[in-house]
């Protein structure tokens, strides 16, 4: 893990696959997957096939939480978002995952695109599964693992 996660974070998160722009990490033991995003833009094909294989480990494991580290990201793309969101999530959900943790980048413009996008998500698609997860924002690797 990089310097943005601390020793005690990392204990039993085993490194599972490395692509370019993201590191994906596993424990059983916190029956958790955490996606660290590396780049400060990420192409919606590039992001898309980054998540099918977190799908792929989630489905051969026991998990229920999702913590997704943003703070390498610089730009924001709302498709992406959208696709995530709406149908990534709801694929997590199928497999026992309610638990989603975000850390955004310190920059507040970046907050306030997500919570744009959320909203004009949840208007265009009423039958949304938010309702069901427990998603909470972040400062830290550390502070998502424990919450």
């Amino acid at each position: 893990m990089t310097d943005l996660l601390t020793k005690s974070a990392i204990n039993n998160f085993e490194l599972v696959k490395e692509f370019r722009s993201a590191r994906i990490y596993a424990s059983g033991e916190h029956k958790a997957v955490i996606c660290e995003l590396l780049l400060d833009y990420i192409p919606i094909e590039e992001f898309k096939t980054v998540f099918h294989d977190i799908s792929k480990i989630v489905e051969s494991g026991d998990f229920e939480k999702f913590i997704f580290d943003k703070r390498s990201l610089r730009a924001f793309h709302q498709p992406t978002m959208e696709w995530y969101f709406i149908y990534w999530k709801k694929e997590m959900l199928s497999h026992g995952v309610t638990k989603h943790r975000k850390i955004l980048p310190d920059e507040k413009w970046f907050e306030k695109m997500v919570q744009i996008a959320k909203a004009q998500i949840l208007e265009n698609y009423p039958d949304n599964i938010i309702d069901q997860l427990d998603i909470q924002y972040c400062q830290s690797v550390e502070d998502a693992i424990i919450r």
